[in-house]
């Protein structure tokens, strides 16, 4: 186990504050040994053979999701997407199924306001890969979740991944991994800012990943401290440039909402407006904000007609 690993497995059992000083003691000790990798990994704008253009000529794609981890963030989503709608933009908000109660009029709203729902696992507790046994009894639990919300994303809790287990659950696109993070507990990046098809077995579905291009929020504004998003717009500038997904993961848990002095865990919710009033200004016109289940369908359409052709 790396030291991510080993906290997350007694998480539980640490206070919070001692939480986040332990995780920023580890994020401090290893941002300086990888910073030719993080937050960019040149190696990741390599573009996949036969990747297709974006619709009507637009430079890049940008994908926006909010991991919904517990009910301080679950009562911020409609704020949220209100400010979203207001700039423009759509997003996916991703729930945890089991770990507190999701209001079927929540879920209607953001759907009838044009954004997504995704699951966010059953429990945030990072344990669904841990075994085989443990997994194959979430199996059905998750399926019948994505059914009851009329969804077809994933996003494991706390970016654990499996890739060839995760082909076994009923959906359409996965977001559970990352071009560069390694400050992840499994840290082992896709290395790539494109989504990619995965079918590592006949038996299985295909489904498209979607991997995060964009440092997650939590990183920076909580364990990094950072106060401001020169950051973001350095990678997201950097995305541009190679034409590739620039997708966010954002955390209403931790956004400030209220303009307050932000506690431990928390950032102000305008660093999050600030990037997307960045995106409008400097980008107009040249990026495609779409939904997670869009890309899906976009690049698998994509991707297996030109496999076709190749075997023809």
């Amino acid at each position: 186990m790396n030291l991510l690993s080993i906290y997350y497995y007694i998480k539980p059992i640490i206070p919070r504050r001692i939480q986040i000083s332990s995780r920023r003691a580890i994020a401090s000790y290893k941002r300086n040994a990888i910073k030719n990798i993080w937050p960019i990994h040149p190696e990741a704008s390599e573009k996949p053979e036969a990747c297709p253009p974006w619709p009507e000529q637009k430079k890049f794609a940008l994908i926006l999701s909010h991991d919904v981890d517990a009910v301080k963030g679950r009562d911020h989503c409609i704020e949220l997407m209100e400010m979203e709608k207001r700039l423009g933009f759509i997003s996916s908000f991703n729930f945890v199924a089991e770990d507190y109660q999701v209001p079927p009029h929540l879920l209607q709203k953001l759907r009838e306001s044009g954004f997504a729902i995704g699951l966010h696992g059953l429990r945030h507790d990072g344990k669904l890969f841990s075994n085989r046994k443990i997994f194959d009894k979430s199996i059905s639990r998750i399926n019948y979740h994505l059914r009851e919300w009329g969804s077809v994303g994933f996003r494991s809790p706390c970016m654990y991944h499996n890739l060839d287990w995760i082909g076994e659950l009923d959906i359409e696109y996965d977001c559970s991994t990352f071009d560069t993070d390694p400050f992840e507990p499994q840290p082992d990046g896709v290395g790539t800012i494109f989504p990619f098809l995965v079918q590592k077995d006949s038996t299985l579905k295909n489904f498209v990943e979607l991997p995060y291009t964009i440092p997650q929020d939590f990183t920076l504004f909580v364990l990094m401290k950072e106060r401001n998003i020169d950051i973001w717009k350095k990678k997201l500038d950097w995305i541009v440039d190679n034409g590739g997904m620039a997708l966010l993961t954002t955390h209403p848990n931790y956004m400030n909402c209220k303009k307050r002095k932000c506690k431990i865990e928390e950032y102000p919710m305008e660093f999050y407006e600030e990037f997307l009033d960045y995106v409008k200004s400097r980008y107009e016109g040249q990026y495609w904000n779409l939904l997670p289940r869009e890309m899906a369908r976009f690049w698998k359409e994509k991707m297996v007609i030109d496999q076709s052709s190749k075997s023809m």
